[in-house]
């Protein structure tokens, strides 16, 4: 992987869980302890929770197993960011990992800091669960990736060898040797 690439990355993934902290640090500011706010009456709503679980509230008090949990999805994603081919087909990809990734660091940011994940954003019309900027980075994204990969035709399985850990071992002998 180039530095050009990491770079990118980099900058997207920054951007990104600036992007998701600012919008919680205007929740906290403007919304807690506050009536609800209408954006679309009867649609949308900004409206303050602390979310001591995960998305959609379940595994409420689950912090340990969050904390323990997201760094390993961390260094998946980091394993996959530097193995996978630069540009082309796989730009999507990077993005759809960078935004996953950001979404992990964001909601993990506010459980190291505070204890629980800030959500502020309400969809009345279909009584979502409340959610943040963190949770739509990584629902989209893996929703996006996961219909490009089952249903999209650019992609077969040989072009996902670079995550093989036995071309991995192979290429480091080959280098050794």
């Amino acid at each position: 992987m180039n530095n050009r690439k990491w770079g990118i990355d980099l900058f997207i993934i920054f951007a990104g869980v600036f992007l998701d902290q600012a919008t919680k640090y205007l929740a906290v500011l403007y919304l807690k302890g506050q009536e609800a706010v209408l954006l679309i009456p009867g649609a949308l709503e900004l409206r303050y929770l602390e979310n001591r679980g995960a998305a959609f509230g379940i595994l409420q008090g689950g912090k340990v197993i969050f904390l323990i949990i997201t760094p390993i999805v961390l260094i998946a994603a980091a394993y996959v960011l530097f193995r996978m081919p630069d540009g082309g087909k796989y730009r999507i990809l990077h993005f759809l990992l960078d935004c996953i990734v950001i979404g992990a660091i964001g909601n993990l940011i506010d459980r190291i800091r505070l204890d629980y994940v800030v959500d502020f954003i309400y969809i009345s019309l279909i009584d979502f669960p409340i959610f943040n900027v963190a949770d739509m980075f990584v629902s989209i994204a893996t929703v996006a990736g996961a219909a490009l990969l089952l249903f999209g035709r650019s992609y077969r399985d040989e072009d996902f060898r670079f995550l093989s850990l036995k071309k991995a071992d192979s290429e480091k002998e080959e280098k050794d040797g």
